[in-house]
């Protein structure tokens, strides 16, 4: 008789853990005062842990303030998105950390390129190995490779593989 199959691993509960919150954080930054993104110089405008008026309420325009709890709820209701999105997305079991990862880059790049990317056809397909290499190929803003970017890939890819994400920070 042969062996049985290992186990799946561990359900994530669709909510991102503590090291996806703060690899969010971390990159994003905090901003009270609304800011134009730093990757166009521009549009969209930006406030909060990387909020934009495309994520819902509230609409983010130049000279809104908001405190620092104000920020630390509409990231809880941006999240909620987010989550959703990789859930949706994604038909493989995932460990915490694989969607945690997955919840910080579609928070960055956008559902739609969650969608549409290679890194979710290989996690979809089995492929955890090939699916983190795929992080490393989002490091570009306006054409030109963002070196915040390659940490916060780094950061993802790290967390993804339940490595030690902490060092890019």
């Amino acid at each position: 008789m042969p062996p049985p199959p290992p186990p799946p691993p561990p359900s994530t509960g669709n909510t991102i853990n503590a090291a996806g919150l703060e690899i969010i954080k971390g990159f994003e930054g905090l901003g009270l005062t609304a800011y134009p993104d730093p990757g166009t110089g521009g549009e969209p405008w930006t406030i909060g842990y990387g909020h934009t008026s495309a994520a819902g309420p509230p609409q983010v325009f130049p000279g809104l303030t908001i405190t620092r709890a104000e920020a630390e709820d509409i990231l809880k209701r941006d999240l909620t998105k987010y989550e959703k999105a990789v859930a949706t997305a994604v038909t493989r079991p995932l460990t915490s950390d694989q969607f945690s990862a997955l919840v910080s880059f579609t928070f960055n790049v956008g559902a739609g390129n969650l969608q549409a990317s290679t890194l979710l056809k290989k996690v979809n397909a089995g492929d955890f190995a090939g699916a983190a290499e795929e992080f490393g190929r989002w490091v570009y803003a306006g054409g030109n490779v963002m070196p915040g970017l390659q940490r916060r890939r780094r950061a993802e890819r790290a967390l993804f593989r339940s490595e030690n994400w902490r060092q890019f920070l």
